[in-house]
């Protein structure tokens, strides 16, 4: 028999949600096949699996060990990746409280993998999290810390993790959902004269890695909107804040681009000559505020109806 106990990391999904995790090589048939059969129990009742589990439950399975490991859901170890890019994320951390982190991302750094080898921001998360004592190999089986929005490889700023399956869900349907707001900083080339709220349709080319942008919908587009506010205006160049209503593949750095205003240090929709004249080798680009919107008492969650803000590196 193994027997789990619910905490707070885990509690808010489906208890066959939960069985999947844990044992989901055996397949959803056997899952059900063993609540049927009372072998899976929830707080020593038989369940149906379409319980809410809370945190305090207690998950019995009457199994063999033989069986328990043959279907056991497969999970990589964390891994202690120390500093390996030189990104020392202790020190990056803008907030932390029992559900989120919030991450200063560098340039550089991938918010998740792309290979196997890669070392993204969700290693780093998982390292410090079993070294501070939040999480253990064990306990990932159930859920593991991940990020819940993406920046590109040289963009900077704000990456919310979520430590906690109830943050995960909550903030990924805010991002879908458009509750929560995520506002950027950058410096493109000339002077913008473009600010407001500006509509589009986006696809994706996968064998260059890049998007096309289009003022009317073509096949297999995504419609997008982006919002940009003024700063700060100089002879040969603009600060623009950007707001980010909907989140495509390069949404900001296309955008800008179709609009005659490419970001300063992009090399893959920017300007290689004022590129040059700035010395910028990455797109400044910056993540800078994270608005979260007033979540129901219930949800208990500290970040509600909060903004943080975390300022560019660089100079304008």
């Amino acid at each position: 028999m193994k027997q789990f106990e619910i905490t707070t990391t885990n509690e808010g999904q489906r208890f066959d949600k939960y069985l999947i995790r844990i044992i989901g090589n055996g397949g959803i048939s056997f899952i059900y096949k063993m609540l049927r059969k009372k072998n899976f129990v929830l707080n020593d009742k038989k369940a149906t699996g379409k319980e809410i589990l809370k945190a305090g439950d207690i998950v019995k399975l009457y199994i063999s060990d033989d069986t328990y490991n043959k279907f056991k859901s497969e999970l990589k170890e964390i891994v202690d990746v120390g500093n390996k890019t030189g990104f020392a994320i202790n020190e990056n951390i803008i907030y932390e409280d029992k559900d989120i982190i919030l991450i200063n991302k560098p340039e550089g750094i991938l918010s998740q993998k792309a290979k196997n080898d890669d070392v993204s921001i969700n290693e780093y998360l998982l390292s410090y999290l079993k070294e501070n004592g939040t999480i253990d190999n064990d306990s990932i089986t159930d859920y593991r810390p991940s990020c819940v929005n993406r920046l590109d490889r040289n963009t900077t700023g704000i990456i919310i993790a979520a430590k906690t399956l109830k943050a995960a869900r909550v903030v990924s349907d805010g991002l879908k959902n458009r509750t929560i707001d995520k506002y950027y900083k950058c410096i493109v080339r000339g002077k913008f004269n473009k600010e407001g709220l500006h509509k589009g349709y986006l696809v994706k080319n996968s064998k260059d890695n890049k998007v096309l942008i289009s003022d009317s919908a073509l096949d297999n587009s995504d419609y997008i909107e982006t919002e940009y506010k003024i700063l700060k205006i100089t002879d040969s160049i603009s600060v623009l804040e950007v707001h980010l209503l909907t989140g495509k593949t390069h949404q900001i750095r296309a955008h800008l681009s179709y609009l005659g205003f490419p970001i300063i240090g992009d090399r893959k929709y920017g300007d290689s000559k004022i590129n040059k004249q700035f010395k910028a080798k990455n797109q400044l680009l910056h993540a800078y505020k994270i608005v979260f919107p007033d979540y129901e008492d219930s949800l208990e969650l500290e970040f509600s109806d909060k903004t943080f803000i975390c300022e560019p590196n660089f100079r304008y």
